[in-house]
């Protein structure tokens, strides 16, 4: 199967380029994230989708769902 598309994948790059930036505003959204998961997503989509997957037990199309709507969240600031 191929990758999904994401509609806000510029975002994305802003999100990976400013990872300091961003960090706390991805532990305000999935909170059982930890600093040390935080530390290994250093900005990597995929990895933070891994995270969300393993704290919270959802299936990776609903954890990959969350990524996407937050990530238009933050192209709407």
């Amino acid at each position: 199967m191929a990758p999904a598309a994401h509609a806000a994948s510029g975002t994305w790059d802003q999100v990976e380029g400013n990872w300091n930036q961003f960090a706390g505003k991805v532990k305000q959204r999935w909170g059982k994230l930890t600093d040390d998961d935080v530390a290994v997503i250093n900005g990597r989509r995929q990895e933070l989708v891994g995270k969300i997957q393993e704290r919270y037990g959802v299936a990776k199309k609903e954890a990959e769902k969350q990524v996407d709507e937050w990530e238009k969240t933050q192209a709407a600031r």
